[in-house]
């Protein structure tokens, strides 16, 4: 492994760091959260356009860059770093994977090129809110569960005369009310023969963007929206930053993505997606802990307690040194991940850990200030709680990869079936 990176990688890293710091501001972030989208559609619209950030990892046959997943996640951290609200991780990281590994070539060729310009954004949708274990990492996802079990629950797919229709409910969808076309992982086929299998639903075109003066409008962010049978509900959430949602399908028209129901093998699909993406955002979370320790440090070095900086101070010393270890240790886990993504879930728990710790560490030495409303540290310590919610728990991120290991013996059924059960 060559750990340096090329010049066009740090060239990567520099530009879209430059680019966050005009325009990514802790105010903008706030603005662009309240708005319809959850993101700020125009500084979307230049990151996709401009630095291509959803193609990077796309075939060059796609519109895309032609990539490895090290250049995506590199990006991702300058974007953890800034706590920037986009549509990067639901559409790069989830959804388009999904099409390419599993699409025919036509649903390759009509969506992949518009989620690389970045005019089409995605987002999968699970049932039970159960990302985490949809994506194998923290369980064999091959597991009924997670997907309905071929039993009430979950969402269900019948094939007619008319086509597939979809019925049921995926909670905390991220970026699910915003998004031009939806990946539902539906259950079919009943008890005797289920399997789950990934349906394409289009939504209604884009949340137009409604802009004054270059900045996004405040318009209410909990309106639901409907489409032939969809509703689609912009939930509260802890981290704003995350923008979930509540998709309910009645009786709704779907594409099979692919083309045999009978053969695809939508877990392995999802599983190797789930370890990509947890490489991907353990950078991100490596960003978002290294852009709290940032704050802080410059912080202690302007507040003055006893007369001198308490950043003098051999206590709070130690401490930001400690924080300081942990950050580039979980950076190495997932650098290493984004060149091996099999690595990827251990090296999301580190950074997960890593990011929860700096950012409680972060309030409390920036003291009474730390937690109120005005000040951003609370956001970090929102986002670090927020991703654990939705792609942990550590200890379950941990339990699963040391189980995939062998470490407590050879994986029998018995064990894989006895871990989803917990």
């Amino acid at each position: 492994m060559d750990a340096a990176f090329t010049a066009e990688q740090d060239e990567i890293r520099r530009t879209l760091r430059d680019l966050l710091t005009r325009h990514a501001g802790p105010g903008e972030i706030r603005a662009a959260v309240r708005t319809a989208e959850g993101h700020d559609p125009a500084l979307w619209r230049r990151l996709a356009q401009g630095l291509g950030l959803p193609g990077l990892a796309l075939p060059e046959e796609y519109g895309g860059a032609g990539c490895t997943p090290t250049e995506l996640a590199l990006a991702c951290e300058e974007t953890g770093r800034a706590l920037l609200p986009s549509p990067l991780l639901a559409t790069a990281v989830l959804a388009a994977p999904l099409i390419t590994a599993l699409g025919t070539p036509s649903q390759r060729a009509g969506l992949l090129p518009r989620i690389a310009d970045g005019t089409l954004t995605a987002a999968l949708a699970v049932p039970g809110g159960s990302t985490a274990a949809a994506l194998g990492l923290t369980g064999d996802n091959r597991s009924a569960p997670w997907s309905g079990g071929g039993r009430a629950g979950g969402v269900q797919a019948r094939h007619g005369d008319g086509g597939w229709r979809l019925y049921g409910e995926a909670d905390r969808v991220l970026d699910g009310h915003s998004a031009g076309l939806l990946l539902v992982a539906a259950h079919t086929g009943g008890y005797p023969r289920s399997r789950t299998l990934l349906f394409l639903v289009p939504t209604e075109s884009q949340v137009p963007a409604e802009v004054s003066g270059g900045a996004p409008t405040e318009v209410p962010t909990d309106a639901p929206t409907r489409t032939q049978g969809l509703t689609r509900t912009r939930l509260t959430s802890l981290d704003e930053t995350r923008p979930l949602a509540r998709v309910e399908l009645r009786d709704t028209p779907a594409a099979l993505l692919g083309t045999d129901a009978d053969t695809a093998d939508v877990c392995g699909a999802l599983a190797a997606t789930g370890h990509t993406a947890a490489a991907v955002l353990a950078a991100e979370a490596v960003g978002a802990a290294a852009g709290a320790l940032e704050r802080t440090v410059a912080y202690v070095k302007e507040r003055e307690q006893f007369g001198r900086a308490i950043g003098s101070f051999q206590a709070v010393k130690h401490r930001l040194a400690d924080l300081y270890v942990r950050v580039e240790a979980a950076r190495s886990a997932a650098y290493y991940a984004a060149w091996d993504p099999a690595a990827g879930p251990l090296a999301l728990a580190q950074a997960l850990e890593t990011a929860r710790t700096v950012a409680g560490e972060a309030v409390q030495l920036h003291g009474g200030i730390g937690f109120t409303w005005e000040h951003e540290a609370h956001l970090y310590v929102k986002r670090a709680a927020a991703d654990e919610l939705l792609f942990g728990p550590v200890h379950r991120l941990r339990d699963h990869a040391a189980v995939r290991a062998g470490l407590f013996g050879d994986v029998s059924s018995r064990a894989l079936a006895h871990e989803a059960a917990v």
